[in-house]
């Protein structure tokens, strides 16, 4: 799929099941070295099996760094998505730098007015982990080595070596606390 796509990747990708990657002309993705994921049933046992999605439209930019590992992932790119080096995504997280659709409420239903909706980009820096079912919102940087729990909602930068969670995502402690390890 990420050659029919045009997709760079480098060497040692592992993909267990097939993921969906439609990206779009004029939008670019790469992947670095031993990218590895799971996709769909039986290939990622937490529940929700699907697979992993990668969608840039509009003129996005995926880019995914080296030894970078997810399951079930969901990435749509609007404008940019930028994963370094050495990051963990957990099961069933999606990652979106787009509101979809204008906020107006006149908008219209379906795709028709996408290139109104706001976007931001979205980093995640190198070695940080993302608990499974997590969501990472618009304009979003995730500092490097920092952890975002399960299930929590990413609406705001989180700073590097920090443990966020919840909805929205609040500081829970720094990284390097002794009491993370209890």
């Amino acid at each position: 799929m990420f050659y029919l796509n045009k997709v760079a990747y480098g060497s040692g990708m592992k993909s267990c099941g097939i993921p969906v990657v439609d990206i779009n002309e004029g939008c670019i993705m790469t992947v670095g070295t031993a990218f590895s994921m799971n996709n769909g049933l039986n290939h990622n046992r937490i529940g929700r099996q699907q697979p992993c999605f990668f969608i840039a439209d509009l003129g996005g930019t995926i880019q995914i760094g080296n030894r970078v590992g997810m399951s079930g992932t969901a990435l749509v790119c609007h404008n940019a998505i930028t994963i370094g080096d050495d990051v963990t995504i957990g099961g069933n997280t999606v990652i979106y730098d787009t509101d979809f659709h204008s906020l107006n409420s006149g908008r219209r239903v379906g795709f028709q007015d996408n290139h109104l909706a706001r976007t931001a980009p979205v980093f995640i820096q190198a070695h940080a982990f993302i608990g499974s079912h997590a969501t990472i919102l618009k304009g979003v940087t995730i500092g490097e080595r920092a952890v975002i729990a399960a299930g929590s909602v990413v609406t705001k930068n989180v700073p590097p070596n920090q443990i966020w969670g919840g909805n929205p995502a609040k500081f829970l402690r720094l990284l390097d606390d002794p009491s993370v390890h209890e």
